[in-house]
């Protein structure tokens, strides 16, 4: 049974030695913000965009619709990693299709005509939204400039023309 101090906890042990000798050293906290991956963020858009359809639907008002996208979008361009800047400023409009279109089958499950009722919810919901859409899209580029995608541009077009790409530290070019 182990021992125990004199608080009553059990006392630290030691790093176990690894095959190199070497003691392991713990994890260190992570450093920074929270980042997303382009996937993540795109995701978050999806969900948001879902739920905020559903709560349309629910209360009638279109603004809560469209506000879900530009904020969602917002939030996604300022929590990205900076690597993923590029992949995310092409894609919200598609995460928001994706999610609306999810929103409209589940509103139309059980009902006739499901195929034209999903058609139908969907072209209506995209016209409401449009000029949110547009906005929110020319939010995320913008911010998505301010954060540095001209370099991910750059690298980009080093590595197509087959050089090597620049890095954020290195400055010799």
């Amino acid at each position: 049974m182990p021992t125990r101090n004199a608080e009553g906890s059990r006392p630290a042990r030691p790093a176990r030695a690894r095959r190199g000798g070497h003691r392991a050293v713990p994890a260190a906290a992570p450093r920074g913000p929270v980042r997303l991956t382009a996937r993540g963020a795109l995701l978050g858009i999806v969900f948001v965009a879902f739920g905020a359809a559903l709560l349309d639907s629910a209360v009638g008002l279109p603004v809560v619709n469209g506000a879900g996208f530009v904020v969602a979008g917002a939030n996604a361009a300022l929590f990205v990693r900076r690597e993923d800047l590029l992949t995310l400023s092409v894609s919200p409009p598609l995460a928001y299709f994706v999610g609306a279109l999810a929103a409209e089958i589940v509103l139309s499950l059980g009902g006739s005509g499901f195929a034209r009722s999903v058609a139908i919810g969907l072209g209506t919901r995209l016209a409401e939204a449009a000029p949110w859409l547009f906005c929110g899209t020319i939010l995320v580029l913008v911010l998505a400039l301010l954060r540095g995608m001209a370099q991910n541009v750059r690298d980009l077009s080093a590595e197509l023309n087959g050089r090597r790409p620049r890095t954020h530290r290195d400055t010799s070019h």
